[in-house]
This record gives structure tokens, sequence and C-alpha cells, in this order.
């Protein structure tokens, strides 16, 4: 990692995970949104990281500030309303897998998302339910046009179905935040649902051909992960851990791989940074520092599977 680490900004949902195990018969409520855990992963792992959202005064939202407070993770300013913090309530099966049902609102204030014109960071990373969901997607979008010419970008789409709308009706929101990002991060989930009757592994190698994304990585649970850019793909394993949930696995793994690229310098302002990660997946076989990164995301969210609810490991339980 560098002396000093490029800053990120993070712009997406922050709420309250309610976890259920129904064989357990237990409930905790526990801080979460997809946005607000890379974030979280981020300031963990040494990165000033400043995270776009929308949290409500009430206990729920303290809960939520300290959660993220406590890593280092800076809320830009209107980031906190008066209105309710937003829920997500994660259903654990036998094997700690989540089904998940919504209580949310996304309509972030102006202001919170001006942070990105007042302060530019070097990096901008969104997705999951903010890039999709009415009002605010648009706003999402929007920011994500703005950083481009300024600062890399990363997405991962985490589509949640039930919430958002069909495929059909995001298709084509998704593919243009694609197009849009320097890396790209999804699930094998995500593509058999947005492309169906496609092999996501074509899917997510489509995305990787084309004039957007220099890397595109495929997280297939504990069948581990593929990477793929525009000369080759390479296959990382899923180290073998016991399971308490798999809530916040894929978000650990999405800011374990952002720290690595960003201390070595290939995410960060754009065009240099871009440049060189353009150079970096330009041949046939990735180099040690992005092979390296993504053993190293696996890792992160195997941890992170071990242990209750979104909680990504620091820079020391890496080894970093």
């Amino acid at each position: 990692m560098t002396s000093s680490p490029a800053p990120a900004l993070v712009v997406g949902e922050a709420l309250t995970d309610l976890l259920v195990d129904e064989a357990a018969g237990v409930r905790r409520a526990l801080p979460g949104g997809s946005p607000a855990n890379v974030a979280l992963g981020l300031g963990r792992l040494g990165h000033p990281v400043r995270l776009a959202t929308r949290v409500g005064r009430d206990a729920l939202g303290d809960q939520v500030r300290s959660h993220l407070r406590d890593s280092g993770v800076l809320l830009t300013p209107g980031s906190v309303t008066g209105e309710p913090t937003s829920t997500a309530t994660a259903t654990l099966d036998a094997s700690g897998a989540a089904t998940y049902t919504f209580a949310i609102t996304w309509s972030p204030a102006a202001e919170a998302m001006a942070a990105l014109r007042s302060g530019p960071p070097a990096h901008l990373h969104t997705g999951s339910i903010a890039a999709t969901l009415p009002p605010g997607a648009d706003a999402v979008l929007a920011a994500v046009r703005w950083a481009a010419p300024r600062a890399t970008v990363s997405y991962d789409p985490n589509l949640r179905p039930d919430l958002t709308g069909s495929a059909e009706d995001l298709r084509e929101r998704v593919e243009t935040l694609v197009a849009a990002s320097d890396v790209v991060k999804a699930s094998d989930e995500d593509l058999a649902w947005l492309y169906p009757g496609v092999d996501p592994a074509k899917a997510a190698q489509r995305w990787a051909d084309g004039r957007g994304p220099s890397l595109v990585v495929l997280t297939r649970g504990a069948r581990g992960a593929r990477a793929w850019w525009r000369s080759g793909s390479h296959e990382v394993p899923a180290p073998r851990v016991a399971v308490a949930d798999t809530v916040g696995a894929g978000d650990a793994f999405t800011s374990a791989l952002l720290s690595v690229l960003l201390g070595a310098g290939l995410l960060g302002a754009a065009p240099a940074c871009r440049d060189r990660l353009r150079a970096a997946t330009a041949g046939e076989h990735l180099p040690p520092v992005l092979a390296g990164a993504l053993t190293l995301a696996a890792r992160a969210a195997a941890l992170t599977c071990t242990r209750p609810g979104a909680d990504p490991p620091t820079r020391e339980e890496l080894g970093r």
C-alpha cells in the first residue's frame, strides 16, 4: 500500500440488517447496506473514504453512524436526515445464506451528492439498491457520469429483484453503469437473473470484451471467483471456512480488491491511473499485483463469512 492512499467516495445506501436465524430463533440488528459495507471495508484497510448516503437520526441510524465512524468512514454533509433509517430483513437458511426483504427509501439529499463536486475523489464506487431504485438512482448515474472523466469508477450491481423491478426494466441502466466503470464486480446470481438462459461466465466475459471496464470479476460463492479482461481470464478459489452467514461477503471482496488496486496506483485520478490499469490488463496473463488482489479479496470474503453480519476484516487481519 502507498504511504498516502488515494481518497475514495462511495455513493449508496446505508441501512440496518435485521438478521433472522429461523433455526436458532435469533433476531439481531446489525449495520449494513452494500455500498456502506464497501466503505467500511476500505476504512478498515486504511483508506480515507467518504460515504454519500441517507440515514436517519433514529436509534438505528445512530448505530449505523457509530459503526462507520469507528472504522474511519466519514459521511458527507446532508447524509443524515430526519426520516427513518432503512432496513433489510435477512433471513438465514441452514447454510448461512441470506434472503432479503426491504423497507427502504433511497432519496439522497442534494447536499450529500454535492460532495462529489466540492471535494472530488480519486475513485468513486457505487452499486446495489442505490444505483437502481428511484428516485435516487438517477442522482447516482449522474454522479458516475460526472466522475468518470476525473476519477476511476467501480460498480457492483448486487441486484435486488424484489425491490427494483424486472430484468428488462434494469438491464439498460446496469449496462450503462458497467460501460462507465473501470472495475466491475458481480455475483453469478446477479448475471443469471439479469440475462436469463445465459451462462453468467459468458455474460461477464461480454462485459469485459466491451469498451467499458478493464476488469470484470464474477464471484461464485463457495466456487470462488473468476476475473475477465480483454485478453484473458483468471480463477481464484474460495478458502474453506466455517460459515456463520454470507451477509456482506461480496462487499468485503469488493473492498479488498479496490484496496489493493488503489494502493498499487491502478485506481485513482484519471486518466493516469486508468491508463495504468488498462496497461496492466493488456496481456494474456494478469500481473502479480492483480492476481494477488483477487486472492486477497477471496480471503476477505471468507473471513467475513466466519462472523455474523457484514463485518469485513481489518488490514491486520489480512496481514497487510
